[in-house]
């Protein structure tokens, strides 16, 4: 009868203790046990430190000022940039001037934070708007682009029959 009655024991103490160990797991104290706000620091943070890149970049690129549009790069990116960005088709080429350039989306994508843009692109008399998606990765402590495709996240037109 001794052993029965330190399982039972056992047992007591155990479900009078679980209830005060299941207190200190959940709601971490937030009011209405509503999720606290520092979960959602990091993703704020990353949007915040993705829109000033792809700005830097887009500042650079009105400025035609290549060394700084580089350095809001990856270094992966910065090979063919150096290859291409002043070239006869590149972001930085001599004859293109940006009039305007507007950030429209940030949100967060599969390989890190995508920035929609449109930038308005003169060459001579000719303009033409373009949407651009930019991806911006985080590298240690630091932000930067990884990637640039043009169209971004544009509502697509219909084709009709």
């Amino acid at each position: 009868m001794g052993q029965q009655h330190r399982r039972a024991a056992t047992a007591t103490v155990l479900l009078a203790l679980l209830p005060i160990a299941l207190t200190a797991c959940g709601d971490d104290g937030a009011p209405g046990g509503a999720t606290p706000a520092a979960p959602q620091a990091p993703a704020q943070e990353a949007a915040a430190k993705s829109r000033e890149r792809v700005q830097a970049y887009l500042d650079a690129l009105a400025a035609r000022d290549a060394a700084a549009g580089r350095s809001q790069l990856c270094a992966p990116m910065q090979a063919a940039f150096d290859a291409g960005a002043t070239g006869p088709n590149g972001d930085f080429a001599d004859h293109f001037t940006v009039p305007q350039a507007t950030i429209t989306d940030v949100r967060s994508g599969p390989h890190g934070q995508e920035v929609s843009a449109t930038v308005t692109v003169a060459a001579g008399s000719r303009t033409a708007t373009r949407a651009l998606l930019f991806t911006v990765t985080r590298t240690g402590a630091d932000w930067c682009i990884s990637g640039e495709t043009p169209g971004g996240r544009t509502a697509q037109p219909t084709v009709s029959p």
